[in-house]
C-alpha cells in the first residue's frame, strides 16, 4: 500500500497551504538551545516533548520516520544523537540537508514510504521518532510493526499522534459536526473529490484503538501518554485535545 495514493506534490502542497511554525526548520538560535538541553523536540503542534523521554539520546542511533523539515532529526543530532531520516518528501529530505549543512553534522537521509517494508535491519535503532503523519497514511497497524522490528530491545517509540476528531468538522469554519468517523477518502469518492478541489492531500482519521492498541499489539509497552490541541481555531481556543504523544519501549 503506498503512502496515499497521491504523488509528493500533494502532500507538500498541503504543507505550504499550512506553512505552520511547528513544521519549519530550526533556526540557528534554536540549534544551540537545544544543544544546551532546552527541550525543543515537538511531535505535534504546540506541546514540547519532555526532555526527560529523549534526554539520553547522545551517541544512540536514531531513526526520524516521516520526520524531514529540519526540525526533529536537527534537535536530536544538536544533542550528539546519530540520525537517520527516512521521508518520502524530497524537499522535506532538503530541508533537513541544508541545517545540516549549517550546523556541520552528519544525518543519512533516505526517500522512502512509511507504509513500506523500511530499508533497515532488524534492531538498527535505539530510537524511532515519528512526528504527528499517520493522518496522511490509511492503515498504521503495520508501521507500527515494522518500527518494533527495526528497533533494538529496550528501544524508544516516540511518536505524535492525529485523534481524528478534527476531521468530523472539517470545512470552512470548523465548527459544526459535519462528518461520521472514520474519514476516509479512499472509501468515499465525494470526499475524494472534495479534497481534490481543495488541493488537500489525502488525509484520514484514526481511533485510539488503532494508535494505542496498535503499540500494544506491536509489542510495545506504553510509558506515557500527553495531549495536545490544534495551533489555532476553535479546538485550540477550548483547548480540546486533537493530538497525543506517546512513548513506547519495545520489551
Amino acid at each position: 500500500m503506498k503512502y496515499t495514493g497521491q504523488n509528493e506534490a500533494s502532500i507538500n502542497a498541503w504543507k505550504e497551504k499550512y506553512d505552520l511554525p511547528w513544521m519549519k526548520p530550526l533556526t540557528e538560535a534554536d540549534f544551540r538551545a537545544a544543544a544546551r538541553g532546552e527541550a525543543l523536540l515537538t511531535l505535534t503542534p504546540n506541546r514540547k516533548v519532555p526532555f526527560s523521554w529523549y534526554e539520553d539520546c547522545k551517541g544512540k542511533q536514531v531513526l526520524g520516520l516521516a520526520a524531514g523539515g529540519g526540525q526533529q532529526m536537527a534537535v536530536l543530532s544538536a544533542l550528539g544523537a546519530a540520525c537517520t531520516l527516512l521521508d518520502f518528501s524530497e524537499e522535506q529530505l532538503t530541508a533537513d540537508r541544508l541545517v545540516s549543512e549549517r550546523e556541520g553534522y552528519s544525518i543519512k537521509l533516505c526517500k522512502g514510504d512509511m507504509t513500506e517494508r523500511l530499508p533497515f535491519a532488524d534492531e538498527s535503532f535505539d530510537y524511532v521518532v515519528n512526528p504527528v503523519s499517520n493522518h496522511y497514511v490509511e492503515e498504521v497497524l503495520p508501521i507500527f510493526a515494522e518500527v518494533y522490528r527495526v528497533l533494538k530491545p529496550g528501544g524508544v517509540f516516540l511518536a505524535g499522534l492525529d485523534t481524528g476528531i478534527y476531521w468530523a468538522f472539517w470545512g470552512e469554519e470548523d465548527t459544526t459536526l459535519k462528518r461520521r468517523l472514520p474519514f476516509n477518502p479512499l472509501k468515499d469518492e465525494p470526499l475524494r473529490q472534495e479534497l481534490l478541489a481543495e488541493d488537500m492531500a489525502l488525509v484520514f482519521s484514526h481511533t485510539l484503538e488503532e494508535q494505542i492498541g496498535g503499540q500494544l499489539k506491536a509489542g510495545f509497552l506504553l510509558k506515557d501518554i500527553l495531549e495536545d490541541t490544534n495551533e489555532a481555531g476553535p479546538f485550540f481556543e477550548y483547548n480540546i485535545p486533537t493530538f497525543i504523544l506517546t512513548r513506547a519501549v519495545k520489551a
